[in-house]
């Protein structure tokens, strides 16, 4: 296990450890044979690790050092470029394409920092599912319980920091992505507002939809490398008194079919929230009792991955996961206008929710409705449909409606369970400030 980011950073600033031992640390646990590092990652580069890692300590004993974070290994999901690496994201389709020329914009951003790529995390193919399972790969096992599940798409990125192969993993979200693994795995996982951060050299899903997020232990992991992948530098916002704070829990939708685990681990988080001093009133949004009819051939979603992939699903469909190309293939199925009509429906969804939520600072829901299913459970293709319908339906609200979010690990005995904040548009600053307050409560 490696220590959360900020600590790992205040350790490197101090001398108390190198980034070439964290770097050695991580590629220890990658290789080890007993663990999940071969098939939490897809591809690894030890020698540029370690070459990464030297330089940063090199600079840090100049007092040189690119930026706090510097030295500290990141996992990379394997849908962004690294210049001279193929991009298959997570596809036999792609493992002959040539390699990268650059780096994707948020890996140079990262690099610039100077944190150390430990390389290409394994994922859903084409990041579309939110279970997590590769059959071209390989599927890591949940670290929690390695007879279950990891969740996905980004399902290596959050095995790479359960299992201490990384201390912060890159991740894309366009329903669920990040905060699904990241519930499932007892980790910290972040959703932004999609226009802060640059798409360029990361494979795409869905314009509309497809996010840069994050992965890690703490809030503060995915606020420290979120400032840099968005290229901000203002100060941190001072994390705000529960009391202070105008709660609300999405009544709606979002609270059908939960598992007796989740149930009773929100309602427990709810009812300390609330001694806590936190406000928590009741909200309903009736326009997403409407989603499953709008998304019955896909939404807008398919749409766009059929604009993607329809090419190279006419050449090379026998290479797909079945499960992947069967739901790119209902954008297919889409009626004239259909397209145009669901991005018409979804901005006045947006506009009515924010006159709705606008009196409250965050809403609050289960990430997921259930715990990580076993892998067992996921061999029937009926029973991984529904499960991988539920798991996504809960954080693609955030997706739907332009918003950021972050998924925060529940203290309980048994499976991890997810706890979302829902903040409102490009306000992602401050819901990282209230995540930290809501983290601290729940975490006592």
């Amino acid at each position: 296990m490696m220590d959360p980011v900020a600590e790992l950073s205040k350790k490197l600033g101090e001398g108390e450890v190198t980034s070439l031992a964290l770097t050695s640390a991580c590629l220890d646990r990658i290789l080890d044979t007993a663990g999940e590092g071969a098939r939490a990652f897809t591809m690894i580069d030890p020698e540029r690790s370690f070459s990464q890692a030297q330089l940063q300590d090199e600079l840090r004993s100049r007092g040189a050092a690119p930026s706090a974070l510097a030295g500290i290994p990141v996992s990379i999901k394997n849908l962004f470029d690294i210049t001279g690496r193929v991009t298959i994201a997570g596809s036999r389709v792609l493992a002959s394409a040539a390699p990268a020329k650059a780096d994707a914009a948020v890996v140079g951003r990262l690099r610039a920092a100077g944190m150390v790529i430990m390389g290409h995390t394994n994922m859903t193919e084409f990041a579309y599912s939110g279970l997590g399972l590769n059959p071209h790969y390989g599927t890591p096992a949940n670290p929690v319980d390695r007879s279950r599940i990891p969740g996905g798409s980004s399902s290596g990125a959050a095995v790479s920091v359960a299992a201490g192969m990384a201390a912060v993993g890159l991740g894309t979200d366009t329903g669920g992505s990040c905060r699904i693994p990241a519930a499932f795995c007892g980790l910290t996982g972040f959703k932004p507002t999609a226009r802060r951060i640059p798409m360029e050299g990361t494979f795409p899903l869905s314009a509309s939809f497809d996010s840069i997020g994050s992965i890690g232990r703490r809030v503060t992991c995915c606020e420290l490398f979120d400032g840099i992948l968005a290229g901000e530098s203002g100060p941190v916002v001072t994390a705000p008194d529960l009391s202070d704070l105008r709660l609300a829990v999405l009544d709606n939708y979002v609270l059908d079919d939960l598992s007796p685990g989740v149930a009773s681990a929100f309602d427990t988080a709810l009812r300390t929230l609330s001694q806590a001093g936190a406000q928590i009133s009741r909200i309903r949004l009736e326009d997403l009792d409407d989603l499953p009819g709008l998304n019955a051939r896909g939404g807008i979603i398919a749409a766009e991955a059929w604009a993607v992939h329809k090419e190279m699903l006419a050449q090379n469909e026998a290479e797909y996961d079945p499960r992947v190309s069967a739901r790119i293939r209902k954008g297919e199925t889409q009626r004239p206008g259909e397209y145009d009509d669901l991005i018409e429906a979804r901005r006045k969804m947006i506009a009515r929710a924010d006159l709705a939520t606008e009196p409250f600072d965050a809403l609050l829901m289960p990430t997921v409705a259930m715990e990580a299913p076993t892998f067992a459970e996921m061999e029937d293709d009926d029973a991984f449909g529904a499960a991988n319908l539920l798991a996504l339906r809960n954080t693609t609200v955030a997706n739907i409606l332009d918003r950021c979010a972050i998924s925060l690990p529940l203290p309980v005995d048994g499976l991890p369970i997810g706890f979302m904040l829902m903040g409102e548009t490009m306000e992602d600053r401050r819901l990282f400030a209230m995540a930290r307050s809501v983290e601290k409560a729940l975490r006592r």
